[in-house]
C-alpha cells in the first residue's frame, strides 16, 4: 500500500521525538492514503511555518504487521470520539499502547469542541456532531511506534 505524508520539510527519517503530543491518535507520524489530503496538509504546514509544501511517499505492507498491535476505526462512532477525545485533551496523561492507529480525520476546532465539552456545554453527542471532518469523512494512519514506522519504506 501507498501512503503519504505531507510536510513544510522533507522527510529523510522519521523521529517520533519530533511529533506533537496531542493529536487524534497521539504522537505519531501520520500519513494518508490519498496524496490530495497529504498535500493539503503539505500546504497548511506552509502557511502555519513556511518551507515548502512536500509529499514523502512511503510503501507500507500491512499483512507483514501481524506482529503489532493495530487499532482501526472504519467510521466515526462514539468510540473514535472517545479515543480522539483522550488524545487531544491536554488535562488527561493518557496513553495507548497501539502501534498503529487507523481511522477518520477529526476537524481543526477541536480544541474549542473540548473546551465546551469540559464546560459542560455540549453533550457528548454534540462534541462529536462538532468533531466531524468538515470535508467528509477522511482517513489518517498513525505510526505510534518504532516498531510500526521500521514497517514504512520510503520510495
Amino acid at each position: 500500500m501507498i501512503l503519504y505524508h505531507g510536510s513544510n520539510t522533507a522527510i529523510e527519517s522519521i523521529d517520533l521525538k519530533k511529533s506533537k503530543r496531542y493529536k487524534d491518535f497521539g504522537r505519531a507520524f501520520y500519513l494518508s492514503s490519498e496524496r490530495e489530503q497529504a498535500l493539503k496538509m503539505a500546504k497548511a504546514k506552509t502557511v502555519q511555518f513556511g518551507g515548502e509544501a512536500i509529499v514523502t511517499t512511503f510503501e507500507y505492507d500491512d499483512s507483514a504487521c501481524s506482529n503489532l498491535s493495530v487499532m482501526k476505526f472504519q467510521h466515526y462512532s462514539r468510540e473514535w470520539a472517545e479515543f480522539v477525545y483522550n488524545n487531544r485533551d491536554e488535562q488527561q496523561d493518557f496513553h495507548h499502547n497501539y502501534d498503529i492507529v487507523y481511522g477518520p480525520i477529526a476537524n481543526d476546532y477541536i480544541g474549542l469542541q473540548i473546551r465546551d465539552f469540559r464546560r459542560h456545554r455540549l453533550t457528548f453527542e454534540q462534541f462529536m456532531e462538532n468533531i466531524l471532518y468538515h470535508q467528509g469523512e477522511t482517513f489518517q494512519y498513525a505510526f505510534c511506534t518504532e516498531a510500526a514506522i521500521a514497517k514504512l519504506r520510503k520510495l
